[in-house]
């Protein structure tokens, strides 16, 4: 693959993943959402619901969901095999990105249609969690591919670590227009509306397109690096019981933060929070709070610097609880702008730790055993966290949501037992090994041996 060395071609090629991202969060923060009224308030019916009535039938939307989020996890595998293996006269990956594309984008249109405009139908049901499925299935593709060009696409550290940086800035771009330019729209423009509006940037997703240059591989002559096979691949990570023990502490955090996004939209239009204000004041800061979260780790190592997040975590969705319960006014708005702050120093560094403790753990397993399987930790931690978010936004918020009475709804309970999770994470994180804790104050003391070495 041709590699690219410009800055701007790696800013422009980091941000191809910006609206794929967006059409999943509208799927899992808007459209599913949308398809029950319980736990929304009564102005944001009409605009946050498709036809300001229940489409499906509660219990068994909750299990296509837990299904449709389990086959997001478990599909990793065999797509990211798919995509290393395909043999074509364009290569592997543009193929691999246009094959998950087009299905994403055709799924996601259609699960704007309704089926049966009577109500509750079993066929509505049906249908929206056969099309959610069809979505997380090609969504994995598009976006496995996607990352696997990552270490192809650029020659260096440097430039990969630069990659990887712009790729964290547009998450948090697509956070806040998710939750803030979003959020606005749709106090005036009805949900299925707004989510056309959102559809072109999945057209971000063909940068990649013009950007990857492969030669054919369709006659095998381009050889790919040796590869372990599947089945020794995963008996090597499940293996290691450091990132078992990981996978336990990550399990709760990503259901805390995941139940938390998946019902944001229900929660603040029933509790009387300005959504907008408080999601601009937790996402706008992130990069610097990202700088007092890297400070903490490179001085007492990922462990303390990890608890740090979840604590913090912990009190903004336990304040914005008791902040639920006051009476709508100018305190009210403050106060969950406070909160929306105090969240911010743990939004970021949460997000960024299911890309840096897979990696360092692979690496580790390379230098003690010379397997090279990176990619399977990924996709085991990418099961992991679907069955966390199928139980959290799937069985747990369609809980909360309640009947189509919005009176009967819990979904005020929704910041509580986000920092629930987060906090039984911090907890069961003291059972995280050594070598995970003290992550960055080694790379740390590594970085002033070299140092020391070159003025020698």
């Amino acid at each position: 693959m041709r590699k690219l060395t410009k800055k701007w071609q790696i800013f422009l090629y980091a941000i191809s993943g910006l609206g794929i991202n967006m059409l999943n969060l509208m799927m899992g923060s808007y459209l599913c959402s949308a398809l029950l009224v319980g736990g929304f308030g009564e102005n944001a019916i009409p605009f946050q619901t498709y036809l300001q009535k229940d489409l499906i039938v509660p219990a068994v939307w909750a299990t296509f969901v837990v299904i449709a989020k389990i086959i997001d996890g478990v599909i990793d595998i065999p797509m990211a095999s798919f995509t290393d293996g395909l043999r074509t006269k364009w290569g592997r990956r543009r193929p691999s990105i246009l094959i998950g594309l087009i299905p994403l984008i055709s799924s996601y249109l259609l699960f704007l249609v309704v089926p049966d405009h009577s109500g509750v139908t079993m066929l509505n049901t049906v249908y929206y969690g056969i099309m959610l499925c069809i979505f997380y299935s090609f969504y994995t593709l598009t976006m496995v591919t996607y990352y696997a060009t990552f270490t192809e696409i650029v020659d260096n550290e440097r430039d990969r670590a630069l990659l990887a940086n712009v790729k964290s800035v547009c998450d948090i771009v697509y956070f806040i227009l998710g939750y803030v330019v979003v959020a606005g729209l749709l106090k005036g423009l009805n949900i299925r509306v707004v989510a056309l509006i959102v559809l072109p940037l999945a057209l971000t997703m063909l940068i990649p397109m013009f950007m990857i240059k492969e030669d054919s591989n369709k006659s095998g002559s381009i050889v790919a690096s040796e590869r372990v096979g599947l089945v020794k691949s995963l008996k090597h990570t499940f293996k290691n019981t450091a990132f078992i023990k990981w996978m336990v502490v990550y399990s709760f955090m990503t259901f805390g933060v995941q139940l938390f996004l998946g019902g944001i939209n229900e929660y603040f239009s029933f509790v009387g929070m300005n959504m907008m204000f408080v999601m601009m004041a937790s996402f706008a800061p992130v990069p610097f709070t990202l700088i007092l979260y890297n400070h903490i780790l490179h001085k007492y190592g990922f462990g303390v610097a990890f608890r740090y997040t979840l604590i913090i975590y912990t009190l903004g969705m336990t304040g914005l609880f008791g902040i639920s319960f006051l009476a709508d006014g100018t305190l009210k708005m403050v106060l969950s702008i406070v909160g929306g702050v105090i969240s911010s120093f743990a939004i970021g560094s949460l997000f960024a730790v299911a890309y840096s403790i897979p990696s360092q753990l692979a690496a580790e397993e390379q230098e003690k055993t010379g397997v090279s399987n990176s990619a399977m930790y990924f996709a085991v931690q990418g099961l992991f966290s679907g069955v966390a978010t199928g139980i959290g936004t799937g069985a747990v918020l369609t809980a909360l949501k309640g009947s189509e009475d919005s009176h009967s709804s819990a979904i005020f309970l929704l910041t509580l037992i986000s920092a629930a999770g987060t906090f039984v994470a911090f907890l069961v994180s003291y059972i995280l090994p050594k070598t995970l804790t003290t992550i960055g104050v080694k790379e740390e003391k590594t970085s002033e041996k070299e140092k020391a070495s070159i003025k020698k």
